[in-house]
């Protein structure tokens, strides 16, 4: 089994020097979408997508599966 992570997200945003809330605002996500984000759960591709357009990266550069433990 396999779960989502968005480290990758949140490093970027370091990076950048963004917080999340100008993210949310940049992006247009939804705060109940930004709460799935914090809590690594599944969101809708398109909602990767503007973020990813957002920040100019790819979808890779914020998020990643891996596998869990058995």
């Amino acid at each position: 089994m396999r779960k989502i992570s968005y480290n990758k997200l949140w490093k970027l945003l370091v990076d950048k020097k963004m917080g999340k809330a100008d993210l949310r605002k940049a992006a247009e996500v939804a705060p109940n979408t930004m709460t799935k984000l914090r809590r690594d759960e599944s969101v809708s591709m398109t909602v990767l997508l503007r973020i990813a357009d957002c920040l100019d990266c790819d979808i890779s550069d914020i998020c990643e599966f891996i596998r869990e433990e058995k």
